[in-house]
């Protein structure tokens, strides 16, 4: 698949699968610090949502390298963040789908659920 024509979305397994592969993956957490604090994944960064914006140079600079695995919660808070980034030129960017929640039911369940 050309990159042009990366989905918006990607399963926690296949994040899972593609690490397990040996690609390198830049985990984007869009949460909220406080929930932060509460769970996350080893390796991830913090960016909440609403400093985004802000850190789009950051960030593009780092999709240029490595491909962007943004998530949240649930899905849909990183969906947002990935079509805002797609709209601002970042195209190495997807959503990971249902979030960290997903990612604790399907693939690392010493994850919290919350």
């Amino acid at each position: 698949m050309a990159e042009h024509e990366l989905s918006y979305e990607v399963t926690p397994r296949e994040v899972e699968d593609r690490r397990a592969a040996g690609e390198k993956l830049c985990l984007i957490d869009v949460r909220e610090d406080a929930e932060w604090h509460i769970c996350r994944i080893g390796g991830a960064n913090l960016v909440p949502m609403n400093t985004v914006p802000a850190r789009l140079q950051e960030l593009e600079m780092q999709a240029d390298s490595t491909p962007l695995i943004v998530y949240c919660h649930h899905g849909v808070r990183s969906l947002n963040v990935v079509y805002w980034l797609r709209k601002n030129g970042v195209e190495n960017c997807q959503s990971m789908a249902g979030g960290i929640d997903r990612w604790s039911a399907e693939i690392d369940a010493s994850v919290p659920r919350y």
